[in-house]
């Protein structure tokens, strides 16, 4: 197998990050190991900056790659309109420590 993140393929990987993307922006936050946590913030930073645009090509490349459509309205119109003035920075990983079955490191992220 050649190299890949988070013990998958491009395609698995990509599948997990849709799905904690989606939940992310649906719950407002969500807890998951470190290493998901940090490949989750730079998508869904580029997420919020895309729905910023709000222009209608904006809108169908998020709902390209957001599981389900009402969190990508909830994403063009709540959580894009209270990040407006901010340029980055959308989210916050919050250190849990060792998760007891297996010991790796969980953390929250949620948005700001």
């Amino acid at each position: 197998m050649a190299h890949s993140k988070l013990r998958r393929t491009s395609g698995p990987r990509k599948a997990v990050l849709r799905s904690l993307v989606t939940a992310l922006f649906q719950n407002g936050r969500i807890q998951t190991t470190e290493a998901k946590a940090k490949e989750l913030r730079k998508t869904a930073d580029k997420m919020i900056s895309l729905a910023k645009r709000g222009d209608l090509h904006a809108r169908h490349q998020a709902e390209g790659f957001v599981m389900d459509k009402a969190v990508t309205k909830k994403l063009f119109n709540e959580i894009a309109k209270k990040y407006t003035d901010r340029n980055g920075g959308y989210t916050r990983i919050i250190k849990l420590g060792l998760r007891q079955g297996d010991a790796a490191p969980v953390a929250i992220i949620e948005l700001v």
